[in-house]
């Protein structure tokens, strides 16, 4: 299995990289149009939800910066 890669951007979108399929509610699969790196929308404002149209630029602020989880609950 290919490896999928997902940033997370600072004041943006989760960035995809890789082989990964995207699928709604009812599992029904998005025509990624063969795009192997796509932006989807974590600030909500995109009129092309899920995927990121830039909309947040200036509207909102996060630092990505990776972090541990605390353990899985057993």
């Amino acid at each position: 299995m290919a490896t999928t890669k997902v940033t997370v951007n600072s004041n943006g979108s989760l960035k995809l990289e890789g082989d990964f399929e995207i699928v709604d509610k009812h599992g029904n699969k998005y025509d990624l149009g063969g795009r192997e790196i796509i932006s989807i929308c974590r600030c909500g404002l995109s009129q092309n939800k899920p995927f990121c149209d830039g909309a947040h630029k200036g509207h909102f602020e996060h630092e990505a910066v990776a972090f541990n989880l605390p353990p899985k609950k057993q």
